[in-house]
């Protein structure tokens, strides 16, 4: 005696087989969706890419290199509509390969509310962003400024000396550090 197989019951377990595979490909999905950002920032932290410098502890040990100086360049922005000033007490440095040194921006709220901002940064060239060394930033740290308040935000870094050896970047001369100020969301909201 041969069972018949029923051609439906059959369909409807490959339907169901697809399903499940479908929602579990939709769940990695917006599972690396929320992780991409925290990722790729992990990576450009760890690697320099894309003008991303290299965050070191105030215990690194850092050697000057006699001789080997470079200019850094400090830029400064804020997104559109952010009533901030905000701008490096010096526009240029320049600082021995290898030196701790510290650049200082300043913000100043220019509204008459108090306002939340946050900013990110980068490093050009991009060659460089592998070999300046942050030891202490402002970056990614929520600021609050009461109205007509005024802060001063030091950033503590260094040009790490390896950046002589390397060819694509031994050649450069000159290292733009830019820093932008972005509203954080709950106070664009209420704009």
């Amino acid at each position: 005696m041969t069972l018949a197989i029923d051609p439906r019951a059959e369909l409807s377990r490959k339907h169901r087989k697809v399903a499940r595979f479908a929602t579990v490909a939709a769940l990695a999905s917006l599972g690396m969706g929320f992780a991409a950002v925290p990722l790729y920032r992990m990576f450009c932290q760890a690697t320099g890419y894309g003008g991303t410098t290299m965050r070191v502890s105030a215990d690194t040990k850092t050697v000057p290199v006699a001789g080997k100086l470079m200019s850094i360049r400090f830029d400064s922005n804020v997104t559109p509509g952010m009533p901030w000033d905000f701008y490096p007490e010096h526009k240029t440095d320049t600082v021995t390969v290898g030196a701790r040194d510290m650049a200082i921006f300043i913000a100043r709220n220019m509204s008459d509310k108090p306002i939340t901002g946050t900013a990110t940064f980068n490093v050009t060239p991009e060659e460089a962003g592998a070999y300046f060394s942050k030891i202490q930033c402002f970056c990614f740290t929520q600021q609050t400024l009461k109205p007509g308040e005024e802060i001063r935000m030091p950033v503590l870094y260094f040009v790490d000396p390896k950046i002589l050896n390397d060819p694509d970047a031994k050649k450069i001369q000159e290292i733009t550090l830019s820093y932008t100020f972005y509203p954080v969301e709950q106070d664009a909201k209420q704009r």
